[in-house]
């Protein structure tokens, strides 16, 4: 297979702190693996807690003192859509640089970095319509909420599809007018480097935006324990979620954290069976299985169990994995081999848990690079590992029940409380069933198709905290409550005589 190679490509990836690209104070580099060569290929600057300190300070000078926070409304809405129009006339570029950094598909890149751009349009529109809350107390009193920016934002994103999870946290951060330090995934810092620029056209002031990259328990470690960082927006594994809620308690920081899952996906009997077949594969497979949302346990009604695992056997066999900018992949490489030696490891698992019906290695003729064949498992107990635990790749769990009430069991018996896909007719059963499940979102009859105005967030292990929507606004936000009395304040005369 022909390694494809974009045009370009930078010779480091640097810090981008008060408007200026900077390495790091002491020079600390790492390297950039290419997954599907899994050969370095650039150099990032390794953010520590002095780059850390010189992006918080920069991003509290330009908050305390410049115009961004003091902006009308108005005016940062027009910058948010110069964003968004920047990142649309750059789509594909920024397509194929994540397809280069990520692994991703190239089709699928390219819808990810257009959802990028509608993230900050949808929020440019956003905070121009906002309203706030009054209450009137007919010639008493007026009691009206006064919404502020909170300060310094710490926007930790995860490598699955970067840029996308980068926009979604930025968009709503500088839209209120806070500033921000973003700290992107050390496996993929290639697209997160483009916002500066994108940034600096669009006409947002120095210090807004500060970028830092770096390890996890370095740079990521030194922005949540900053006490200049009111706010930290984290996206990645749950436990990495523990260690940030610890560390982030004696600030007392705002924190939202979405985090890991293991969805099901619930298929009855009277489902539309082509529907869901398309639905469930599509949901496990698609971004290389590399997706918090993914449906990773199918959960289907005995009567149609047998037919519905050959046909979904039949469909995982048939799914094209290869080259990741080739527009015909719908699966390309891990991100990283040591997240690739982990989903292998659960394949290996799953092979003493489950029955193998499709995948279960290395694709033919794919003997470099971090490949895996979609794989699945049927008859999988609900106490085997790849059935509780998430493994973050191409590689699914199916499961038989027999009634509802089983289902539903089934369905909630898992740490995690992401989403929960389900498929019947039946329009009773679907809602008890959508109310009864623990899950943050429940999608009916229906794939992941996501509206801005929602809240997005889980419950259980999979979160702390919604954004999306005015739920973004208000945790972006501080909500100040102001009381006006009309008439004469009658207060007992303490003291008086």
């Amino acid at each position: 297979m022909t390694h494809y190679i974009p045009e370009g490509l930078p010779d480091r990836i640097r810090h981008f702190i008060d408007g200026e690209f900077v390495d790091s104070v002491g020079g600390e580099t790492f390297d950039v693996l290419d997954p599907v060569s899994n050969e370095t290929y650039v150099q990032a600057a390794a953010g520590q807690r002095a780059d850390i300190d010189l992006a918080v300070a920069a991003a509290k000078r330009a908050f305390d003192e410049g115009p961004w926070p003091r902006m009308l409304p108005r005016q940062r809405s027009r910058v948010l859509h110069r964003i968004a129009d920047l990142v649309e006339a750059r789509d594909a570029r920024l397509a194929e640089l994540e397809t280069f950094d990520t692994g991703l598909p190239i089709t699928q890149a390219l819808g990810q970095a257009q959802r990028a751009a509608e993230n900050f349009r949808f929020f440019a529109d956003l905070i121009v319509a906002q309203r706030d809350d009054t209450y009137k107390v007919p010639g008493r009193q007026v009691n009206y909420v006064n919404r502020k920016p909170i300060g310094v934002a710490g926007l930790i994103t995860p490598w699955n599809t970067p840029f996308m999870l980068e926009s979604w946290k930025l968009a709503p951060a500088l839209a209120t007018g806070n500033t921000v330090v973003l700290k992107p995934a050390e496996f993929t810092p290639l697209s997160a480097s483009l916002w500066a620029e994108i940034f600096r056209e669009a006409g947002v002031p120095d210090g807004v935006f500060n970028l830092v990259n770096g390890l996890g328990e370095e740079a990521g470690d030194a922005l949540v324990k900053h006490p200049d960082v009111p706010l930290i927006s984290f996206t990645g594994e749950s436990r990495t979620g523990q260690i940030i809620f610890g560390n982030a308690a004696p600030f007392l920081k705002g924190l939202s954290m979405e985090l890991g899952g293991k969805s099901p996906a619930v298929v009855f009997a009277d489902a539309d069976l082509d529907s869901a077949l398309d639905a469930t594969v599509f949901g496990v497979f698609s971004l290389n299985g590399e997706r918090c949302t993914a449906g990773s346990r199918v959960l289907v009604e005995r009567s149609i169990y047998d037919d519905f695992v050959a046909r979904y056997a039949e469909r995982a066999k048939n799914i094209v994995v290869g080259d990741p900018h080739d527009p015909k992949t719908e699966v390309g490489a891990l991100v990283h081999p040591e997240h690739y030696d982990k989903v292998m490891s659960y394949v290996e698992i799953g092979k003493t848990e489950g029955r193998l019906v499709a995948g279960g290695g290395r694709p033919d003729g794919l003997e470099t690079g971090n490949y895996v064949a979609p794989t699945v498992f049927a008859d999988v107990s609900p106490d085997a590992r790849i059935f509780q635990e998430e493994i973050f790749g191409p590689v699914v769990a199916i499961t038989p029940f027999d009634t509802d009430e089983e289902a539903l069991e089934l369905a909630n018996n898992t740490r995690y409380g992401l989403a929960a896909y389900i498929w019947t007719n039946n329009l009773k059963r679907a809602h008890n069933f959508a109310q009864s499940v623990e899950a943050g979102m429940v999608w009916l009859n229906s794939n992941n198709v996501r509206d801005l105005r929602t809240p997005f967030g889980g419950v259980k292990a999979s979160g702390l905290g919604h954004e999306g929507g005015y739920r973004s606004i208000d945790f972006y936000t501080d909500q100040q409550a102001v009381h006006i009395t009309l008439n004469e304040a009658h207060s007992p005369r303490f003291g008086a005589k």
